[in-house]
């Protein structure tokens, strides 16, 4: 497995002082995020996950803990859109240049409006993923939004 990806040289070129960590992916995990906060020993609630979305028909990206659920709503009020769905796994991966299971909010090949999880921002660290399956990275979720160009916001049910 490489530990450089387009996620971990756009980290770097932000600036984000970040740490690779790998784990055994399982592709038969119902819920990737808490899988790999298990494979690390970790609590799901420090290891997020990306999403894609679309909001009024536009693609974004979503940040939130692995053991939490969007609510389209606040998605959409994030945005200062009107309505939000989930992204289609083959236009995720299309849209992000990603595989499901591996989908960052670094180095996507084309950047979208993203938003982290304000509670996340809680935290000292979080962990999400690196840019393939099985890689995560572990940084300060104010250095994830900076090296994201997000925005947080309160998006989870």
């Amino acid at each position: 497995m490489s530990r450089s990806t387009r996620a971990t040289l756009a980290l770097a070129k932000a600036g984000a002082e970040f740490e690779v960590l790998t784990y055994d992916y399982d592709p038969a995990a119902g819920r990737i995020g808490i899988q790999a906060a298990d494979a690390l020993g970790v609590s799901p609630a420090i290891v997020l996950k990306t999403l894609m979305a679309e909001v009024d028909g536009k693609p974004v990206c979503v940040v939130i803990p692995s053991d939490k659920e969007v609510s389209m709503k606040k998605l959409a009020a994030a945005f200062r859109g009107k309505s939000a769905n989930m992204m289609k796994p083959a236009i995720a991966e299309k849209a992000t240049g990603y595989v499901v299971g591996g989908i960052s909010p670094f180095g996507q090949k084309k950047q979208v409006p993203t938003v982290f999880e304000a509670e996340a921002m809680a935290h000292d660290f979080v962990f999400m993923n690196g840019g393939q399956r099985g890689l995560q990275v572990r940084l300060k979720p104010q250095a994830a939004v900076k090296a994201a160009n997000a925005i947080s916001a309160s998006v989870i049910i």
